[in-house]
């Protein structure tokens, strides 16, 4: 699709600056969608995309923005700021991108989808800077995957004084209310001590046996879990030969829910059956979480809004997606109005975190959708710096929800 064409004619009101909008990513579709080959190509994991931050903080700036990179304690983190010709200090609008991968998977997500357009727009409401008021702040935002960067933001500041936060996510569907559960990290540590497992194995504990212990526990404890629940993990290390006897191993788990009460409570939950299992083995054992998301508020107004702009792309609204992960996005969702709406790169049925799902992202499927999402966060974003009655609107029903 040419989002500039006569006969695309974008949603009103401000069809007009809309259609300039388009253009302005149309005229930069080499810049953006290099950039989300280039990340593609070199996929570095939370906390470790220094390339993917280095390549983003650039090209905002060489489009007018005043850059911090790093940006408040992580040192992928990126904030990009640039006034309106307008002046005051209101509305600021904050665009947001995301460019982690997953550890051997590479970007089977599409967070280089989320780094590309997210910068397509900030480039396209920079071509009209000069006609808003306030302010467009662009937050690079890492470790979505693991970790919840955004968290760390939050608590950085750098959130604070915005007026609404957008990002786009990739999916095998189109639709905009976004259900993630909350979730959290676990790593769990079990220390015994080593010993021959031929000559003395009545010498050693074998922290091996504890963490077997443990993912048993927790796939009988699943049978009781609701549906919308979910616990899962992986072994990280499990000893070192076959004639040892481990005395170190090491799972990372994850904790979801779509109740935050029942998710506290599953926390405590996870914590009994780890130290069972330590007890049964005779060994120590560490537990330490980290991140943290929590379920989402979407803010209705700047719902509504988005898909009244992408339906006039032909991307109508599919309703809500009956699959759910979970997001630091839903975070953000909690300190200022905020959407992370998803729009296809693969046909639907197309599972995330997958191979199949990791070409769509650098597919020619997934470029037309990092383009038209580019034009859309930033048709929704010009509507809130030219209507003050929308931005007024989208704060009301946060604090009624709230």
């Amino acid at each position: 699709m040419t989002f500039d064409r006569p006969s695309v004619h974008p949603a009103e009101p401000f069809a007009d600056a809309k259609l300039r909008l388009a253009a302005a990513v149309e005229a930069s579709r080499d810049e953006i969608l290099e950039l989300s080959h280039r990340i593609h190509a070199q996929p570095e994991p939370a906390f470790e995309e220094r390339q993917a931050a280095t390549w983003v903080a650039e090209a905002i700036a060489r489009h007018g923005f005043a850059v911090e990179h790093p940006a408040g304690r992580l040192e992928t983190a990126i904030r990009g700021t640039l006034r309106g010709g307008r002046g005051g200090k209101r509305p600021r609008v904050g665009i947001l991108a995301e460019y982690d991968a997953l550890p051997g998977l590479g970007h089977g997500c599409g967070h280089n989808t989320m780094a590309a357009s997210g910068v397509g727009a900030a480039i396209a409401l920079a071509s009209v800077a000069e006609e808003l008021p306030g302010e467009i702040v662009f937050l690079g935002t890492p470790a979505e995957e693991r970790g919840s960067g955004k968290q760390f933001m939050i608590d950085d500041g750098l959130f604070e004084g915005l007026d609404a936060a957008l990002l786009y996510h990739p999916c095998d569907r189109n639709h905009v209310l976004s259900l993630p559960l909350a979730s959290v990290d676990v790593e769990v540590t079990y220390l015994g001590r080593a010993s021959h497992a031929a000559s003395d194995p009545w010498l050693g504990l074998n922290a091996l046996d504890a963490l077997i212990l443990l993912f048993n526990g927790v796939a009988l404890w699943r049978q009781q879990l609701r549906p919308t629940s979910r616990v899962h993990g992986v072994v990280q290390e499990g000893g070192t030969a076959a004639n040892i006897i481990p005395e170190r191993a090491r799972a990372w788990f994850m904790i979801r829910s779509d109740d935050r009460d029942y998710y506290e409570g599953m926390r405590a939950r996870f914590v009994e059956i780890a130290e069972g299992a330590a007890r049964q083995a005779g060994v120590v054992v560490r537990i330490e979480f980290s991140g943290g998301a929590t379920t989402m508020r979407n803010n209705p107004v700047l719902a509504a809004r988005w898909v009244a702009n992408a339906t006039a792309y032909g991307r109508p609204d599919g309703g809500p997606d009956p699959s759910s992960g979970s997001t630091d996005m839903a975070n953000v969702s909690w300190v200022v109005p905020a959407i992370h709406p998803e729009l296809a790169i693969a046909p639907e049925g197309t599972p995330g975190h997958s191979i199949e799902f990791r070409e769509a992202a650098a597919s020619a499927m997934g470029d037309e959708t990092t383009l038209l999402a580019a034009v859309l966060v930033a048709q929704t974003a010009y509507e809130l710096f030219a209507d003050p009655a929308l931005v007024e609107a989208a704060w009301g029903a946060f604090r009624r929800e709230g």
